[in-house]
């Protein structure tokens, strides 16, 4: 009986070690406004204003096209100022998403997520707002993007909003190299992100500073790649 306790709770500490806990009560970041700016020049997610990426994905519906800008607008959440990322997703040439994501820097180079409205269409007409979340409202709270330091096995929440919005990412390696239509970007940061609502829902994706963001996203469900086309400014 005794062998049986210790190998259940050996089990759980390996379960503990792969998934961190899910407790919302666990998680709760202490946000001073003074400790962040809307200068993102984190080497991996580096987003100046003007600055302009575009993606591909081919799939069975057809060739999806996202388009993400950086404007300069800002909004202030939590006392802090954000910067707004602007990401348009289009399916064979017809707008199905829009979202704008609210993010800012902190002293550290930590890239933080504050939360995202949406907009998503239906045959060119706007259908519903699904995936909407705001950090501060409703117990949301904030989460990072990109942090500063790559460490392999380090694991962290990007987003928090109870049965909604739990992402969480892994860093798995910092010396991939990546070949996409925008080219070839060596030492890449390859991050598994995952989330408890979508158990389907895994993909790999590969940060590269050389194009200052994602470079490619790889679902793991179906082997889809989302492929870096093109980049403009902040590279």
């Amino acid at each position: 009986m005794r062998n049986c306790c210790l190998n259940i709770a050996a089990a759980i500490t390996a379960l503990t070690a792969v998934t961190p806990a899910l407790a919302e009560d666990a998680y709760n970041p202490k946000i001073d406004p003074a400790d962040y700016s809307i200068k993102i020049d984190n080497p991996l997610f580096k987003f100046p204003i003007g600055k302009e990426m575009t993606f591909e994905t081919k799939s069975e519906d057809g060739l999806e096209r996202i388009e993400i800008r950086v404007r300069g607008e800002t909004r202030v959440i939590m006392g802090v100022e954000t910067l707004v990322y602007n990401d348009r997703v289009f399916l064979n040439g017809q707008l199905i998403e829009e979202t704008q994501d609210y993010i800012a820097q902190d002293k550290t180079g930590n890239v933080w997520y504050f939360g995202e409205e949406v907009d998503n269409y239906e045959d060119g007409k706007l259908k519903d707002h699904h995936g909407a979340w705001l950090a501060g409202v409703k117990g949301a709270k904030p989460g990072i993007w990109m942090k500063a330091k790559q460490v392999v096995g380090d694991s962290y929440r990007q987003e928090y909003y109870k049965g909604e919005a739990e992402d969480w990412a892994k860093v798995v390696s910092t010396v991939e190299t990546v070949k996409v239509p925008a080219g070839t970007f060596k030492n890449c940061t390859k991050v598994y992100e995952w989330t408890p609502l979508e158990p389907d829902s895994k993909a790999h994706k590969f940060y590269c500073a050389e194009a200052g963001g994602i470079a490619l996203e790889e679902e793991l469900a179906d082997g889809k790649r989302t492929e870096l086309i093109k980049v403009k400014g902040g590279s």
